[in-house]
């Protein structure tokens, strides 16, 4: 029975070559053969094997060498490297480079079948790894986060999933909690990259110096602590999606690399002079205005201009209430589950008094209230006296809904601008920002609900 993996063997030596490659054909896997490194490496470019045998002596480039071009070329590409002249402290040395393993020449033929095996067993273990990390993705869209009731992300997720299959780099700017990595979870599974990594690196919770080794890596002894080689995010998401969540906070050294990586698409480890190149798409993510950054001189504009190809504004969820009550019961049902409780929905009261809160947390900070209240409810349906006072108390007592309280949502939001213009005299501005809307929004749910001039 045929086995339809591939092997590609590397080696100077024909008689050496020749004997791994008929040995292997009679094990019924796939051979490919190469010569030299360099031929090698155009193999494995265009066969793309999965598994590499290469000797390390050899003239011109080493198989020491060639580990490291492959692995430039796929980071998680298996590698056994043949020597005659080795040790173990070499051996380590390669393991520890990423060579799968290292094997001492005259090869014991069934040593490396058992070897074989294994790298074929440890590929398979990360690519089912892979494919569960895409399904627990795929759990969280259904989760509920992703909800689109409302116009506004209805149109940003048309607008996600047209872009989705370009190369383009992507800007998307939002409050916190907004869903900002979500969208670019989203990006990347519906891209052409989506077999390939999706590496996140949040921004804000690294110092500078760390910052730069974690985006580009370093070579051993490239500072303190620097013990050992690193591949850096970038190498990691070769050939998929480099998520930059909070790039606002990047510094301007940190940013002059950055920009160069985009422009050219390598760049030098930390301590290291070699040249490194990767196919990476960016989609970065900020809460600040990166615009406005650019005009307090706080961030490059040339590298705001590379990054701000395909720009995504994400609406905070006071500006989309709408969504509110599905991503209620989409929690409800979620953390019921988790929490082994059978709750089915939520009183009207709650509701009222959720959906008129602001929200400054969004979808983070709901979501988080609406596992607090399912943790303390002894009912089957969520009652308004588990929604926490900094919430009930958002609004004058008076506004606080009754029985007696419109049916609609839209009744809902029409009685709260009423409410809230009366609180602050009609002064449109200051109930907008009361509101948490922009004036121009106010004005259009005014005209909307034609609510009177001088209310």
């Amino acid at each position: 029975m045929a086995n339809f993996q591939s092997i590609l063997i590397v080696d100077d030596d024909e008689n050496s070559l020749k004997g791994l490659a008929r040995y292997l054909e009679n094990m019924e896997y796939d051979v490919l053969t190469a010569s030299n490194a360099l031929q090698a490496i155009d193999v494995f470019r265009l066969e793309k094997p999965d598994l590499v045998l290469s000797d390390v002596k050899m003239p011109g480039m080493s198989g020491s060498d060639l580990l490291d071009k492959l692995l430039e070329i796929h980071p998680s590409a298996k590698v056994i490297l043949m020597t005659a002249y080795g040790s173990v402290e070499d051996a380590v040395k390669a393991i520890k480079k990423g060579a799968f393993y290292y094997l001492q020449k005259p090869v014991n033929l069934d040593e490396l079948e058992i070897l074989i095996k294994k790298a074929f067993s440890s590929k398979l273990l990360e690519e089912e790894n892979r494919e569960l990390k895409r399904e627990l993705f795929a759990q969280k869209f259904d989760d509920g986060e992703m909800v689109a009731e409302s116009s506004k992300m209805k149109e940003l997720l048309k607008v996600v999933d047209k872009i989705a299959h370009s190369q383009s780099t992507v800007l998307i700017e939002g409050e916190s909690g907004t869903g900002k990595e979500l969208i670019a979870h989203r990006i990347h599974r519906l891209s052409q990259r989506s077999q390939n990594p999706f590496i996140p690196v949040h921004c804000a919770a690294l110092t500078d110096t760390l910052l730069t080794s974690e985006l580009f890596g370093h070579e051993k002894g490239a500072f303190t602590g620097a013990l050992d080689r690193k591949q850096g995010r970038f190498e990691r998401a070769h050939q998929g999606t480099l998520f930059l969540d909070e790039m606002g906070e990047i510094s301007k050294d940190t940013q002059v690399k950055l920009l160069r990586v985009l422009q050219e698409g390598e760049f030098e480890r930390v301590g290291g002079a070699k040249t490194i190149k990767v196919d990476v798409r960016v989609v970065a993510a900020t809460n600040r205005h990166l615009l406005e950054e650019v005009k307090a001189g706080r961030f490059r504009e040339d590298l705001y201009y590379r990054i701000n190809v395909i720009y995504i504004k994400v609406p905070p969820l006071r500006e989309r209430k709408e969504d509110i009550p599905p991503l209620v019961h989409n929690f409800i049902r979620q953390f019921s589950k988790a929490n082994g409780k059978k709750l089915t929905g939520i009183d009207k009261k709650a509701m009222d008094l959720l959906v008129a809160y602001d929200w400054p947390g969004n979808i983070r900070e709901l979501k988080n209230i609406i596992e607090r209240m399912i943790v303390l409810s002894s009912e089957s349906v969520l009652q308004s006296d588990l929604v926490p006072d900094d919430i009930r108390s958002f609004y004058p007592k008076a506004a606080v809904l009754d029985n007696s309280a419109p049916a609609s949502l839209s009744e809902v939001e029409k009685d709260l601008i009423l409410r809230t213009l009366k609180v602050h005299h009609g002064n449109k501005s200051s109930a907008a920002q009361a509101l948490g809307i922009s004036r121009r929004t106010l004005y259009r749910k005014i005209e909307e609900y034609r609510i009177p001039e001088n209310s």
